[in-house]
């Protein structure tokens, strides 16, 4: 059996810190691991600029209400899952998800979690480090094939170390860096592309 392994952000739903972003007016939060490759850099600068705006866990819980899942997104995990099983790996937090898995149907999802303390995020308490690399190197220990696909940094080992997989609407940056991984733009091709490796 192929276990298909997804990121969130930029493939199933918008950008969390990018909609945040927006809705603050603060430029420096659109900053994403599409530009930084360091996971733990690019998050003490985020929460270096919420401290500084005095801004919390609530403000951000807030706009993530209001985000939707990518045109489109549903429809093709539901015709994904019914084909096999699909574990989502993210670097997000727990405390930002919820909604988000409501919105597409309970799918499983690994992800982090943030240190809080009245309501100010003051840290980040990973899983594990290269969480995703390592979740499919698991799968992969038990007797999985594993498909992996994402859009940014933190997506590249995880795909590379998968017996299959993708870049979805990746970046220029990435492309360029990366010219060997297949790139898929819509959902169609998408689940075109992983059926493949289903056969």
């Amino acid at each position: 059996m192929t276990v298909v392994c997804l990121d969130l952000e930029g493939v199933l739903v918008p950008e969390i810190w990018i909609s945040f972003a927006q809705k603050t007016g603060l430029d420096e939060l659109k900053r994403t691991t599409r530009d930084e490759p360091d996971y733990h850099k690019l998050m003490d600068y985020r929460i270096s600029i919420l401290k500084r705006e005095n801004l919390k866990l609530s403000d951000i819980q807030e706009t993530i209400s209001s985000i939707r899942p990518l045109d489109g997104a549903k429809k093709f995990l539901d015709e994904l899952r019914s084909l096999t099983q699909v574990i989502i790996l993210s670097d997000t937090f727990e405390e930002f998800a919820k909604p988000l898995m409501r919105q597409l149907g309970w799918p499983t999802i690994f992800s982090n979690s943030l240190v809080v303390r009245d309501d100010v995020i003051e840290g980040i308490r990973m899983r594990q480090e290269d969480g995703k690399m390592n979740a499919v190197k698991a799968l992969s220990s038990i007797g999985f094939r594993t498909f992996a696909a994402g859009d940014s940094y933190n997506d590249l080992k995880m795909i590379r170390e998968a017996d299959a997989g993708c870049l979805f609407r990746a970046p220029e940056n990435i492309l360029a860096e990366n010219p060997d991984l297949k790139l898929c733009n819509d959902y169609s091709e998408f689940l075109s592309v992983i059926k493949e490796n289903l056969k």
